[in-house]
């Protein structure tokens, strides 16, 4: 068993969850997610225990997802509940599909592939207005994702005229702490935006606060010196589908009461949109954790998180 299949992982957004079963892809490991006539979500192995076909093909029957090949059905824990060409038939336990754990938390349907060994991050203090954006399938891994939403050297660069300005490609000195638990984190960064969030109209001077909240997750939060600007909170959250791939949500929290959700999202989207081919481009895919890559002072935020990953244990999507 790989450690990571003791993490919760977000595989899908709540409200995404629909009536028909939805193909999913974590650790490798290809899923079927679906939701009962009676509103309970199930996720089980993509993969029927009669002759392999995929039950995200089939459809939803009262309280069974059905397999498209033969019509078995199964229930939300995996129990065989029927087998059409034996009418009365009861199946035995050895034709259950392989069912795994679930829990729902900020938003999205959690997955847990072995008796969960950690907790869901928790978020508090946010603003209460949130939305969520995605989800995003990236070619890259988790943790190239994730290392990505915490670098400030960037801005100038892909984010030029928004987050950042080619002019002042500068990266002020700052220190990263870390959590007991030895999640890092930077309490304050200061840096110069032309346009911070989707309600700027003029550039100003930004504190960011950053911390990596789980291996593949991490939260930002960012106010303006002027009292006239919202206090915006990011929360990226990664699903490593394989070691080449993974599948991306991102969450904001608001104080911002006036501008409209579409504003807020095609903003983020904008901003997502510079930086996933510069993600894609990325070669080896998986994160090195080994030093092959060169580093400057900088880079100390990104450096604390390989060693986090590294003294969790991670596997999937590094190298």
């Amino acid at each position: 068993m790989l450690i990571e299949h003791s993490w919760w992982w977000p595989v899908a957004r709540v409200e995404d969850v629909g009536p028909d079963p939805q193909a999913l892809q974590l650790l490798g490991e290809r899923l079927v997610l679906w939701k009962t006539a009676g509103g309970d979500l199930s996720l089980l192995t993509d993969r029927c225990p009669h002759r392999g076909a995929r039950l995200s093909m089939g459809r939803v029957q009262g309280q069974s997802v059905q397999c498209p090949y033969h019509g078995w059905r199964f229930g939300a824990d995996g129990q065989c509940v029927a087998i059409p060409a034996q009418p009365g038939f009861t199946p035995p336990d050895s034709s259950r599909a392989c069912a795994h754990r679930l829990q729902l938390a900020h938003g999205l349907v959690w997955a847990a592939l072995a008796v969960p060994q950690h907790p869901v991050p928790l978020l508090k203090g946010l603003p209460d207005r949130r939305l969520i954006y995605g989800p995003f399938d990236v070619a890259t891994s988790a943790p190239r994702a994730v290392e990505n939403f915490l670098d400030t050297a960037h801005f100038a660069y892909v984010h030029e005229g928004w987050l950042g300005d080619a002019a002042h490609p500068e990266v002020p000195s700052y220190e990263v702490s870390h959590t007991d638990g030895g999640r890092p984190v930077i309490e304050c960064y200061r840096a110069w935006q032309p346009r911070a969030s989707a309600s700027a109209q003029d550039g100003a001077w930004v504190e960011y606060r950053y911390e990596v909240l789980s291996p593949y997750a991490a939260l930002l939060t960012k106010r303006g010196e002027q009292a006239s600007m919202a206090q915006d909170s990011y929360v990226i959250w990664a699903c490593p589908q394989t070691d080449g791939s993974c599948r991306l949500w991102f969450a904001q929290y608001t104080t911002d009461e006036h501008t409209p959700d579409d504003a807020l999202r095609d903003f983020q989207l904008a901003i997502f949109a510079q930086d996933q081919p510069i993600l894609e481009s990325q070669e080896p895919k998986a994160l090195p954790l080994s030093g092959s890559e060169a580093m400057s002072a900088a880079d100390r935020l990104s450096a604390a998180y390989r060693r986090y990953l590294k003294a969790c244990g991670i596997g999937a999507g590094v190298c």
